[in-house]
């Protein structure tokens, strides 16, 4: 009975610890997102909607009392940043760097990527 927990609680630590290196990679991305949220608050009137003001009051055309609307406005802003060169082997496309040299697998030269 041990020996069958002891392979159980093993089998489950090597499954997670192989799910979780899956989940790492190498993200090299140039480009940087920023995002602004706002709202903006203003009164309507419920019959003439291009009645708009931003105070509490009545409509100045039929004076019925004005609605409250929220709008909500993102701005997103993107930078693109400068990429460094990047460096391949020609026979194994996964081998990358960023300075040039030789290949680990094969000893080939890495070609700059355009």
């Amino acid at each position: 009975m041990k020996t069958f927990l002891f392979s159980l609680i093993f089998a489950l630590l090597v499954s997670s610890t192989i799910v979780v290196a899956q989940g790492k990679s190498e993200k090299s991305s140039t480009t940087i997102k920023t995002d602004k949220r706002t709202d903006s608050v203003y009164y309507t009137c419920s019959k003439h909607h291009v009645v708009k003001l931003n105070q509490k009051g009545k409509c100045p055309m039929c004076g019925a009392i004005l609605d409250k609307k929220t709008v909500r406005t993102t701005e997103i802003k993107t930078e693109k940043h400068e990429a460094m060169d990047s460096y391949v082997c020609p026979m194994h496309h996964r081998v990358k760097s960023h300075k040039p040299g030789k290949c680990p697998k094969c000893g080939m030269d890495l070609v700059k990527k355009d």
